[in-house]
């Protein structure tokens, strides 16, 4: 089996959660069996939904709260009829507004509001329940009740202070203490003393052997607690970005990102590291070399794969850009939009699509507004690109930091030329510099002007002066390397290596 370690899990998931959902279809496609491990609190949705809005099996997915209990990963099923049969013989009226409810039980002072998973349908979610105006329980729900908060008043605010954790015929299967941040989790048979020690207790609880690997992709929490219950498991990290802060670094010493700083120290305990590009395991490897004195087993196996290169049917819009990441400041989608403005003074009918969602996008809808480029500039929305990307004629990227760039991969196997920034690692792996794009030099002290007309410049040079023929022609070559069978046959090497005797 094969165990891969996350923290969360969105609607605007990163690149981290995108690289685990290709992973596990690679692993599906090779007959290896592997589940997804996330360890945080999800209070607002259910993991089920989130999971497979990107791609997992509900067999797949293990999370950390209801690891202890029966309850499986599953959709929300449960209705409001099924939550009125709780009410017992109770009288109460309801009224609906959008998908939230309100149960009123008269002659009480107390209410419900049920939050239901859409407007259209009946299934609930979550309940919260409110006495004398001050909330005191909620319920979340799958098929069955998962879970219940117990909640107090304190200095004029809801505090939470209990959850407890059911099984699928409603017992207790153990509960969780909270008090101003500190936390303790009561089970039948011990009492676990943080969530630490209790992502180690579910480790532990796996029983892994040799035959197993455990694969981390964010430590932060967590590793500590994994590598100390990982028994004869062969442990692997995965690097998702930039591993070390150039500016901080010199002859002498090394600052490591720290996502990955307590990983690197425990090189003598890791089995192996993955990077997604060879120029990734090339600079690691010689930093390991150098500032630890060690020489630890790293394996280049990109992050995502391609199954088929992807054809337009009916032609490519003319002089269309699009680009598709989570909406968040680093991604910089504000560059892209005002070089887009600045780039139809010379190319008038210049667009962009900009796909995905987070916590940018109401900063950048008011961006547009001041610009007026609504009618050319548009948030898509998060949406499935399978059958998006090769509409477009390019791909425009903003972020100054990408370990990979799973997005920049999907452009290439849809033909995409790409302008980026000549930042490590993604562009530059996936740009060849005036043969399938632009790569635009950039250093720390450079302004935003200057990157916004150095980005508007190059949109310019692609429309008016380039073979966009030849350089999508080159980004079709780039793609053959990230064909599925490809990676299939990395992860495969891998795996037999690992599961030998130690």
């Amino acid at each position: 089996m094969v165990y891969n370690f996350n923290l969360g899990i969105g609607w605007a998931s990163s690149g981290v959660e995108y690289a685990q959902a290709y992973r596990a279809k690679v692993l599906r496609r090779i007959g290896q069996e592997a589940r997804f491990i996330f360890t945080d609190m999800f209070p607002r949705d259910n993991i089920q939904h989130m999971a497979e809005n990107i791609g997992f099996l509900d067999s797949e997915v293990i999370w950390l709260y209801t690891f202890f209990t029966d309850c499986k990963t599953s959709p929300v099923t449960f209705t409001q009829k099924q939550l009125e049969q709780t009410f017992g013989s109770k009288k109460f009226t309801s009224t609906k507004d959008g998908a939230t409810v309100k149960y009123t039980f008269p002659g009480t002072n107390i209410y419900y509001m049920a939050y239901l998973v859409n407007e259209k349908e009946n299934r609930v979610h979550r309940v919260e329940m409110v006495s004398n105006g001050c909330l005191v329980r909620k319920d979340y729900y799958t098929y069955c009740r998962i879970y219940s908060e117990y909640y107090a008043p304190l200095d004029n605010k809801a505090h939470l202070y209990q959850r407890r954790f059911f099984h699928e015929n409603g017992t207790v299967a153990y509960e969780e203490i909270t008090d101003d941040g500190i936390v303790t989790y009561q089970f039948p048979d011990r009492l676990i003393c943080s969530k630490e020690e209790l992502v180690g207790y579910l480790v532990s609880r796996l029983k892994l052997t040799h035959r197993d690997a455990v694969i981390i992709d964010r430590t932060t929490g967590i590793g500590q607690a994994i590598l100390q219950n990982a028994a004869r498991a062969r442990v692997g990290i995965v690097i998702h970005a930039d591993h070390f802060s150039e500016g901080s670094t010199d002859e002498e010493h090394i600052l490591w990102n720290n996502y990955y700083e307590y990983a690197f120290s425990q090189h003598k305990h890791i089995s192996f590291y993955i990077t997604s590009t060879d120029t990734q395991k090339q600079l690691l490897q010689k930093q390991f070399q150098k500032y630890a004195g060690a020489s630890p087993e790293i394996v280049t196996i990109p992050v995502g794969s391609i199954d088929e290169q992807k054809h337009p049917k009916e032609g490519r819009k003319k002089h269309s850009l699009i680009t598709a990441s989570r909406l968040a400041d680093e991604k910089h989608i504000d560059w892209l939009i005002e070089a887009v403005v600045k780039a139809r003074e010379q190319v008038p009918d210049v667009t962009l699509d900009i796909y995905g969602k987070g916590a940018e996008e109401a900063r950048l809808k008011e961006r547009m507004e001041a610009l007026g480029c609504g009618g050319y500039v548009r948030l898509c929305g998060q949406q499935n690109l399978d059958e998006v990307y090769q509409g477009y004629e390019a791909y425009l990227a903003g972020s100054t930091s990408e370990g990979f760039g799973l997005t920049l991969m999907e452009a290439v196997g849809s033909g995409l030329p790409i302008i980026g920034f000549d930042v490590r690692y993604g562009n530059q792996n996936f740009i060849d510099d005036g043969k399938n794009g632009y790569l635009i030099p950039v250093h720390d002290k450079m302004e935003k002007k200057e990157r916004v007309q150095r980005l508007a410049e190059c949109i310019v040079r692609l429309f008016t002066e380039a073979d966009l023929e030849a350089f999508q022609r080159h980004a079709y070559e780039k793609a053959k390397m990230y064909m599925t069978e490809e990676i299939e046959g990395k992860w495969k090497t891998l795996l037999k290596r690992v599961r030998r005797p130690l």
